[in-house]
């Protein structure tokens, strides 16, 4: 029997051309039924409606998996590590560690609540490879393969945060709306912009991107 839901969550997976087990289908309700269940308590969203829920947080953020897993896939091997920044609940890092069994993934925010929520999430879903970090990005050190937000910051402040979490080879994946230029324009002489890529979200008709960048 499906879930509630659950419909709505597949055909947008195929929409992406994201193919995922169903033990990982199940995993990404069961993170947004915990969403529903503990919002009250933790603030973790503005958005109360399921249905919204799906495509505003879960497949906004799954559009970013098959850009972040061909570039896992040119890194070659496993055991690579993603510090997504300012996560809040959980978006992306919860769905990235869902989706990216390999990939470790560290979740990290100023608000404890928040960071514990993650914790919790790790916990109930029994996955090994996602952690909540209470702290400020600015005291975190790497390496990091991979540094990514949402929603987060301004380009050029998100990346003077986070710069120390990177190591060598390591990108900035930063998923935004609409094209930023000003940001683009304001950002540091030393970080370059690799690739922006046009992201098409399941359900929503709206403009997504990734900034792809690296420092040099």
């Amino acid at each position: 029997m499906s879930r509630p839901h659950e419909a709505a969550l597949r055909a947008g997976l195929s929409t992406l051309g994201l193919e995922l087990s169903d033990a990982q289908v199940g995993r990404l309700l069961d993170y947004m039924a915990l969403i529903q269940k503990w919002n009250k308590v933790y603030n973790l969203t503005s958005v109360r409606d399921p249905a919204e829920m799906l495509s505003l947080h879960l497949l906004d953020s799954l559009a970013a998996v098959p850009p972040l897993q061909r570039h896992l896939a040119s890194l070659g091997g496993a055991g690579r590590r993603l510090l997504d920044v300012g996560s809040g609940g959980g978006l992306p890092g919860v769905v990235f560690a869902i989706c990216c069994p390999d990939l470790s993934v560290s979740c990290v925010d100023t608000v404890a609540k928040k960071a514990a929520f993650v914790q919790q999430v790790a916990a109930e879903l029994k996955l090994s490879n996602l952690r909540g970090v209470h702290a400020r990005v600015e005291n975190l050190t790497g390496p990091f393969d991979v540094v990514s937000c949402r929603a987060f910051a301004s380009l050029p402040d998100f990346v003077t945060w986070s710069r120390a979490a990177l190591g060598e080879g390591s990108v900035w994946l930063a998923m935004k709306a609409k094209h930023p230029a000003d940001e683009l324009a304001a950002l540091p002489a030393d970080v370059t912009v690799f690739h922006v890529e046009q992201l098409q979200v399941p359900t929503l008709d709206v403009e997504r991107c990734i900034i792809w960048m690296k420092p040099h």
